[in-house]
């Protein structure tokens, strides 16, 4: 199995003064294990820890590196009631402070659902269930910058059929109790959610309308949508018809906010007229930028979208391969 720790690296330099490009120069892309397993699609770095890394894989828990990927040791081992950990959100600001949420959010058609979301205070050592255990499948997590008691769940929820334990999730007290921000229907959860560290009241979210029989897959319909809240998740407004955007059946949506300018806004939108789409006003207005194929295959497995962390002009797509736009 290889590894691609792309996103790990933003989130690790997330925090951290510009790069100098000369560093990024010699970097080669290398496989470095696990050499055995499955898959896996969630991964983190550690802000202030650069050689530290989370991995997140299906059916065999969360792994840990603390040599940037030479070793790697399994850590939620007698803690977890299931396998798959599809989440992670490591606390900026206190980085022993670590989320995870269970379940395969690109649900192919082998999938492990989850039983809700887990903490860790002691970066990884011990791990406690902290609840949403009826989401079974978390999209994404994120974590306030600034207080890691402060976090975000994006819950895609049952896979085979509908529920009403899904869509953004907020927890004010590390995790002791939750509060449903956003819902949009018992066949849509949230798939993915991101916060403009400048401004964290800032967030984006994507649901999707999503479901899988033993026989066959729905992606897309009336609850797919991308959302914008400006006060910390309390209210929420349908970005789905502004200027620029398909109007037509949506599927998976992903979503990212540059760090570095909070008016650019980039998504990834799964739709007959879909593609990559950039907005320069905080999504009031978008632009389709690159409608390629090439970053829409097997939608309902990708739509992964990240915003680099220090230039605003440069984004990231992750499909069969990793992309990059400057």
């Amino acid at each position: 199995m290889r590894l691609v720790i792309l996103g790990c690296l933003l989130s690790a330099f997330s925090s951290s003064q510009p790069v100098d490009p000369a560093f990024l120069d010699g970097m080669r892309y290398r496989q470095i294990g696990p050499f055995r397993g499955g898959r896996s699609v969630a991964c983190s770095g550690v802000p202030g820890r650069p050689k530290d890394f989370y991995m997140g894989t299906c059916g065999g828990g969360l792994w840990k590196s603390e040599n940037e990927g030479e070793d790697w040791r399994c850590v939620t081992d007698g803690f977890l009631g299931v396998g798959t950990v599809g989440a992670i959100a490591v606390s900026p600001s206190h980085p022993d402070v670590v989320y995870i949420g269970t379940g395969e959010r690109d649900i192919r058609g082998n999938i492990s659902h989850g039983d809700g979301v887990y903490k860790s205070s002691d970066a990884g050592k011990t791990w406690s269930h902290i609840g949403l255990r009826e989401t079974q499948t978390v999209g994404k997590i994120v974590v306030h910058p600034k207080d890691p008691n402060t976090v975000w769940v994006a819950a895609l929820g049952h896979i085979y059929g509908p529920n009403k334990e899904r869509g953004v999730f907020k927890s004010t007290d590390g995790g002791k109790t939750w509060a449903q921000v956003l819902y949009e229907s018992d066949k849509a959860g949230a798939v993915d959610i991101c916060l403009d560290p400048k401004n964290p009241d800032t967030l984006y979210a994507a649901t999707w309308e999503a479901w899988r029989t033993p026989y066959s897959l729905n992606s897309g319909g009336a609850g797919s949508k991308l959302w914008k809240s400006t006060d910390g998740g309390k209210t929420w407004v349908n970005l789905s018809n502004s200027p620029g955007l398909p109007q037509e059946v949506l599927g998976k949506i992903g979503v990212s906010v540059s760090p570095v300018d909070a008016n650019r806004v980039y998504a990834i939108i799964e739709a007959q007229n879909g593609g990559v789409f950039k907005s320069d006003d905080a999504g009031e207005n978008w632009t389709l930028v690159n409608e390629s194929r090439e970053f829409r295959q097997r939608a309902w497995y990708y739509t992964h979208i990240l915003a680099d962390p220090v230039e605003k002009d440069t984004v990231y797509v992750q499909n069969l391969s990793t992309s990059k736009s400057k």
